[in-house]
């Protein structure tokens, strides 16, 4: 009898554990906007996980959630460069406040580009992301 106990206690502290892990480690977020057509749709639910360091590190081509400016406010954009990786800027429109050229991405920065270009307000806008306003990657679109 004591054993069963025991062996129910550890199950139910399991569980607990897994319940709590997940909803400290894993976030839904939903899509808005255009700017990461056509792999997301604005209204798509993703599954984003905050402990990326289970998945690996932030690779190129990583779907992140960035926090936005605002409390509440999600950016969902592609990692393009890396920390100390450089962006090359050509051909670009002279009402721009870019010009051509290279630019070093900072440490503990990621470079990011929504997939949708044509309307995307991304790095290109706003310039490097600081690796602490990445919540996490996408793990399923």
């Amino acid at each position: 009898m004591k054993r069963a106990r025991t062996s129910f206690i550890f199950s139910l502290l399991f569980i607990f554990a897994f319940i709590a892990f997940y909803y400290t480690q894993f976030k839904w977020v939903v899509v808005s906007g255009p700017s990461m057509l056509p792999t997301l749709q604005s209204g798509n639910r993703v599954w984003v996980s905050k402990a990326y360091w289970l998945i690996g590190n932030i690779r190129h081509k990583d779907v992140v959630v960035i926090r936005g400016d605002n409390p509440g406010d999600f950016l969902i954009k592609r990692v393009y460069r890396l920390p100390g990786e450089v962006v090359d800027f050509y051909n670009i429109p002279k009402n721009w406040s870019l010009k051509n050229g290279e630019f070093r991405v900072p440490d503990d920065n990621i470079y990011v580009l929504g997939d949708n270009r044509a309307v995307s307000e991304d790095s290109r806008a706003f310039g490097p992301v600081p690796l602490n306003r990445v919540i996490g990657k996408v793990v399923v679109p």
